[in-house]
This record gives structure tokens, sequence and C-alpha cells, in this order.
């Protein structure tokens, strides 16, 4: 893929890159919303611009890229290419952002860097940025035709048909197309974006992942609202809160998302933390429509019984399936059945073949993720999805 010169400018220079990739990556935002504000206002997400978390992911990706073209030189990194490939196509990118984005990104490297960006250098990670861009610009593209739909046209109007308060800060939103036509499918996992027009003009974005069952003509979405953190109160998810009644309208996308149920008879685990339980449900709902033959394990963990939203339907969804298993651990209140602490899987039964998906806070996934291995799930069978950037990459 990488041609043998720039294999070997890159592998010499990855040092370099590598360790100045976070003063790139944030020089290259700085001059991309100087140059385009309409992009931090209406299509990244200023949330986690301001906690730096876009920038990590970015900075992530780009050495994690680079790194597999040197180590593993006939084959890409399909697993996280696609992931971003998925978020990209929710948001509507097109292949005409990706030369704006390569001008900025390497004003930035050029600056960062100095005189060590030779024109040789430049060569050879000009040549690395159009292999991603190029490979995440036919995904998405694949994507888009899936859906039927033109590249970055994924909007549609769908109407707030009910709202139901879950929790303190968790709020569904039952949706039907507002145009009166089928809802489209979707597969068990897959989430939405969604955008909101806030108060200062801006049309800011988010995901959230779809909880009904994929054959419903309803679509239902659990938002859970946002209280500071690394970064500031979540504005979409207050505004949503707030403001969002049954009737009004959202503007919402087509489903994307790579965490799916896989078509397998394998036995099969769900693991989920806090809101994290959101896709469980609707990959709970197709495996109790299908009659899903193996065990389903169930297993997720919360701060208290009042914080774990949808509650009684996750434990009920997986009592429909026979021979099926739920269990909830909580940091405090916990009831007859459930268990305190931070999740263990310790005592919980884990059959050969397990198919295992992940979804929570990173360390949670950590977590779950070296527990299953040292029961014996391979690393492939072992999923995962991330609420915001995906900074698993950035931090390994």
């Amino acid at each position: 893929m990488l041609s043998e010169k720039s294999a070997a400018t890159v592998r010499a220079t990855l040092p370099a890159v590598g360790a100045a990739i976070g003063d790139i990556t944030e020089l290259f935002y700085e001059k991309l919303f100087a140059a385009h504000p309409a992009l931090l206002r209406d299509l990244f997400n200023r949330g986690n611009q301001s906690a730096g978390l876009q920038k990590q992911a970015l900075a992530g990706s780009i050495a994690a890229f680079a790194t597999h073209l040197l180590e593993h030189p006939d084959t890409r990194p399909d697993v996280m290419l696609g992931r971003i490939a998925h978020k990209h196509a929710s948001l509507g990118v097109t292949r005409e952002q990706y030369p704006v984005v390569h001008r900025h990104l390497f004003e930035a490297i050029t600056e960062i860097l100095g005189e060590a960006v030779t024109p040789e250098v430049a060569e050879a990670w000009d040549e690395v940025y159009w292999l991603m861009a190029n490979a995440l610009i036919a995904a998405e593209e694949r994507l888009y035709a899936e859906q039927r739909v033109l590249a970055g046209d994924v909007w549609r109007e769908w109407t707030v048909a009910a709202r139901v308060e879950e929790t303190a800060d968790c709020t569904t939103f039952h949706l039907v197309p507002a145009d009166g036509a089928p809802a489209p499918g979707f597969k068990p996992g897959q989430y939405v974006s969604v955008q909101t027009e806030l108060p200062d003009g801006a049309r800011q974005i988010r995901q959230y992942s779809l909880s009904s069952a994929p054959g419903s003509p309803v679509r239902s979405i659990t938002v859970k609202r946002v209280h500071g953190g690394p970064g500031p109160d979540g504005e979409v998810s207050h505004h949503l809160h707030a403001h969002v009644r049954t009737g009004d309208t959202l503007r919402v996308s087509a489903p994307y998302g790579d965490l799916v149920l896989r078509d397998s008879a394998a036995p099969v685990l769900l693991a989920s933390a806090g809101i994290g339980c959101t896709p469980m449900l609707s990959m709970l709902e197709h495996l109790a429509e299908t009659g899903h033959p193996a065990p389903v394990t169930v297993v997720h963990a919360d701060r208290t019984p009042a914080d774990h939203a949808l509650r009684t339907d996750h434990r009920a969804l997986a009592l429909k399936l026979p021979g099926a298993s739920a269990r909830f651990w909580y940091e405090s209140d916990a009831e007859p059945g459930d268990a305190t602490g931070f999740l263990d899987l310790g005592a919980t039964p884990v059959a050969p073949g397990t198919q295992a998906y992940l979804c929570g806070p990173l360390p949670f996934m950590r977590s779950v993720r070296e527990q299953l291995l040292a029961r014996g799930v391979l690393a492939a069978d072992i999923h995962y999805e991330v609420f915001g950037p995906d900074l698993w990459l950035a931090s390994a």
C-alpha cells in the first residue's frame, strides 16, 4: 500500500511526528475553524472540542494508521477505518471535505515541525494521508449507497410521538417519520445522529443509539443529560430535555454504526454500563424476536438502580429468552438479586465461542475486555462501541 520510499521516510519520522501529534492536531483545528467557522458551529461537537477529546481521537487514529502501514504493509486497519466511516456517514461527511482537512493539517505539520518537513517528508506523509482519506471516502460512499441516499444527504424529519422520563437524567424520545412514510430498517446496535438548532443558531449534532427493535415502526432514543465531566455540560442533551416535547420534530440521520449483532448462532454476552445499555436493548429485542438458540448473558453496571435507565425493560427482555441470564451491579443501593460494587465476571458463566458486545465508559470496557480475555474469549470476538470520540486507540 505505502510505497517503499515513503515507508522508509515515515518509519524514520514517525517518532518525531508522534511526539508532536498533539500540538499538530491542536493547531490544525485552530486553522480549520478560523477558515471555516461553520464547521465548528454545525458539524463538529463543540463540547468535545472544548474538552480536547476530538484532538486526542484524531491524533490516535493518524498514529495508529501510520503504524499499521509500517507493521502490516499488505493490509489496512479496517476495524478502525470502519468505525470512523460510520461516524462520518452519520454526520453527512463528503469527499469534498477531505482536501480542506488536508490543507490545514499539512499547514499545521509544517508549522510545528519546521525545517524537519523536507519535500521528501511532506511527500511521504501526504501519501499516508491520502491512503487513509481515500479508504474512508470509499467506505462512506458504500454506506450512503446501502442507505439509498446521496452522499451526505442523510437527514430526515422525525416527529416525537411520545416522551418518557426514564430517570432523573435520562429521557426516551419515541420517533416516527414526519412524512408518514415507513421507517427504514436498521441493524440492532446502530445509532442515529440528531441535529439540533440551539439558541445561538448553531446546529449541533450528537449520536444516540437506537433502543427499539429493528423492525419497529417507531424509533426510540434515550438521551442522558450530560453534566460537566472533562468538558462543559452537554448543550444538546440539555436542550432536548428542556425543550423537545411530544409533537415536535427532530432532524435525524439514517442509521449507522458497526457495533451490530453478527448473524450467528453463537452464545452472546452483552455488557454495558450507564447509558451504554441502549444498544443492548435493541440487540435483546432482536434476539428475542428471532428466537436466538444459544445462551445469552446480560450484565450491566450503574451507580444505583434509580440511575439505571430502562432497567425494567433491560431485565424483562433478557428473561424473554430461554436460557438467558441477567445480572446487574450497582455502586450503592443494590436490591436483592443484584450485586454491589463494580462488574465482576468471576462467577458468571462464559460459554465457549461467545460473541461479546461492550458499551460504556472506556475504563469499564477495558476492564470487561481483560476479564473476557482471561476467560478464554478471543480478542476478535469482543466488539465495542464508544460514545463520543474513540479514545481507545489514542490511549493505547
